[in-house]
Parts: C-alpha cells; structure tokens; sequence
C-alpha cells in the first residue's frame, strides 16, 4: 500500500497528480503545516527534513518529491523511460525544476506575498528572484517552442513536476502572454482528466 503525507503545495500536488496519472491505490494524509505537524511524530521520525511530500511504500518512507516521482514512475512503468538517453533527458528537465524553478519561483512568491503585513517591501529580494523567474521561464519557452513536452513529444514526470510551480506564474507579476508556449503548455496539462484529481487530492 502507498501512504502519501501532504499538504496543498506545489510539492505536493506533483505527487497527487503522479498517483492520478499512474493509477496507483494510494491512501493520502494532509499535515496542517501552519499547525507544525510536520515536525510531530509520527511525520518527523519517518522523514528527516521535516517536510512533505512523504510517500511510505509498503513500510520504506521516501522523502523529497523528484526521488518519489521517479519511484512511482519506475513502479508502474509509465512517466519515464526505462533507460537510455530518453531516460536522461526526462531527468535533467526534472532536475532543472528540483534545483532551480522551485528554489527561485517560491522564494519569488514568499517575498511577494508571504512576508508578515507591515513588514517593508525587500526589493533585492524582489528583484534576484523576479529576474531568475523570468530566466527560468525563458529556458522553458525556448525548449517548448518545438517540443510538446520539456522532455520531448512524450508527457512524464518532468512536466508533472513542473506544472505545479508554473501553473500560477500571473501571482508572480508575469504576463504568461510573454511566455505563449509556456501558457500553452500550462493550458494542456490543466485540461487532463489525472491534472484536475491530483489537484483536487491535494486539498485537505
């Protein structure tokens, strides 16, 4: 059986829509992070940094979400291909998204919308991170312009991992008109069937 703890996040919605996608039997636990149940145990002894998502397979906690989106895709055959250069490429475009699109597009939002009310503006922050938003959304038009998918004509878990975090770049200040491809990418994995459950099953 596969156990999934979460939270409505960006991180999180990637492994609710991998388990749409795959159609794999799972049963799902949402944390209340304001509440701090990450770090309560039995979470905390189970996953080390104390942050979600958390897939427990059978009785082995799997921890950081790229490592279970290659471990559900690797179980059920789908998502990602089994070697080869194939396989390579699907894991740089997830790699990209793990060290890059996630670290920069979530500090973008915390200093834009997450700071306490009264605090004074950080407009450094502001500006690196808006800056390396726009770089990134860059890289992501430029590969999509002839490619249906980041990790060619075949939707995997590179997309899956992307999509969450792209999927509201307007709440960044960025006119997806600028980044078409992008939006129109962003506008297809929206539409699938798996997408919207996932999302859904994200929700507490």
């Amino acid at each position: 059986m596969l156990i999934l703890y979460t939270a409505d996040t960006p991180n999180g919605q990637k492994i609710t829509i991998a388990l749409e996608e795959l159609g794999l039997p799972h049963q799902v636990h949402h944390l209340n992070l304001s509440a701090g149940e990450q770090h309560q145990a039995p979470f905390s002894v189970m996953s080390p940094n104390h942050k979600i998502p958390l897939l427990v397979d059978d009785t082995t906690p799997i921890f950081e979400s790229g490592a279970i989106l290659i471990h559900l895709a690797d179980r059920a055959g789908k998502l990602l291909p089994a070697s080869g250069v194939e396989r390579s490429v699907a894991l740089q475009w997830l790699f990209l998204q793990a060290a890059h699109i996630g670290p920069m597009l979530g500090q973008l939002w915390f200093f834009r919308h997450g700071v306490a009310k009264g605090s004074p503006r950080n407009e450094q922050a502001l500006e690196r991170y808006g800056r390396e938003t726009l770089r990134l959304l860059g890289v992501l038009e430029e590969r999509l312009r002839d490619k249906a998918y980041l990790a060619g004509d075949e939707y995997t878990i590179a997309d899956i991992a992307s999509f969450p975090w792209i999927r509201s770049h307007h709440e960044l200040g960025v006119t997806p008109a600028d980044f078409p491809a992008v939006a129109d990418w962003v506008e297809r994995i929206a539409a699938r069937p798996a997408v919207q459950r996932g999302l859904a099953a994200a929700k507490p």
